[in-house]
């Protein structure tokens, strides 16, 4: 997963994440605008093979409601291509739950509950295991899969992020929970460069049968190939949630992609950037940081989250 401060959304169906009269008019034009609407898997508990989710029909439907999207007639490609985008656009990448001092729970009913019932959004483990949920009741053939970020220090530790092996006529990478990152799924075994509007990506053969992930020429993360669990990414998810050492408690951010660009909460700082402009205004007061949650991302918070340093040992 990554904390970039510039990880940003798009645009939302629900009527609740409208525009706010009340934003901040210096970077009006980057609210993000309105979409049209649009049996098998993996389980936490069984790996590949058997549905992950216990996902009911109106939980499903509550899910869809909540990303804009309709019910798919087919499980295939195309159905794939528009639940992600639309899951992008919606649910924005955050870790505000860190400093909110609210403990992650990678429970599926706990996902459900924060990301469709409260309209929050979350980092790597909760985006994609929540949407891996949503495929795999969909009727799709999902793989839970670990990776490690490449930062400025190299490679992240193992279980440093979560991705998305979708099965339809072909495979792909899935991957609502990086940030910046993919629009669309990409190709997961073709070695060529693959076109996105996000840039130019490339998955190529690594060590020990891993798959590095380049976009526009530059390492993002490292992908083992074996099936895995969503219990297996639960000391990672507290890692981050707890080490001084982790980028998600030294950093607070909350971004949606836009179809012109970006828009990005990092601590008091409203960045937007939309057709390779970019432009950045600082919030003076908490009531300006919370009508910017809301308005931007559709977050309703009651209280301010708090970056607070923590020491390194």
């Amino acid at each position: 997963m990554t904390s970039a401060a510039e990880s940003a959304g798009g645009p939302v169906m629900d009527v609740r994440n409208r525009p706010d009269p009340e934003a901040p008019t210096s970077l009006a034009g980057c609210r993000p605008g309105l979409p049209g609407d649009g049996q098998s898997g993996i389980s936490s508990r069984t790996g590949r093979g058997r549905s992950l989710s216990d996902m009911d029909d109106l939980q499903v439907d509550a899910y869809l409601a909540r990303i804009g999207a309709g019910r798919p007639a087919r499980v295939d490609s195309e159905a794939l291509r528009d639940l992600q985008l639309h899951h992008l656009y919606a649910v924005p990448f955050e870790n505000l739950s860190i400093h909110l001092g609210e403990p992650v729970s990678l429970e599926e009913g706990a996902l459900v509950e924060k990301l469709v019932h409260r309209r929050r959004g979350g980092f790597c483990y909760e985006l994609n295991g929540a949407f891996a949920g949503l495929l795999s009741a969909l009727g799709f053939t999902v793989t839970l899969l670990a990776a490690r970020a490449y930062g400025r220090a190299g490679w992240g530790p193992p279980f440093d992020h979560l991705a998305l092996r979708v099965d339809t006529s072909e495979s792909w990478l899935a991957d609502v929970g990086f940030g910046r990152f993919s629009r669309h799924p990409l190709r997961l075994g073709f070695r060529a460069e693959q076109q996105d509007p996000e840039g130019t990506f490339c998955i190529a053969d690594s060590e020990h049968g891993d798959l590095d992930v380049f976009l526009d020429g530059e390492p993002q993360y490292r992908l083992e190939t074996r099936p895995r669990v969503l219990t297996d990414f639960e000391p990672g998810c507290w890692w981050h949630q707890t080490s001084p050492r982790s980028h998600f408690t030294r950093s607070l951010v909350c971004s949606l992609p836009t179809e012109s660009g970006r828009v990005t909460l990092s601590d008091r700082t409203l960045i937007c950037t939309a057709r390779g402009e970019r432009r950045e205004s600082a919030l003076a007061s908490d009531e300006e940081a919370l009508v910017a949650y809301r308005t931007y991302f559709g977050v309703v918070l009651d209280r301010v989250p708090s970056l607070v340093p923590r020491p390194v040992a």
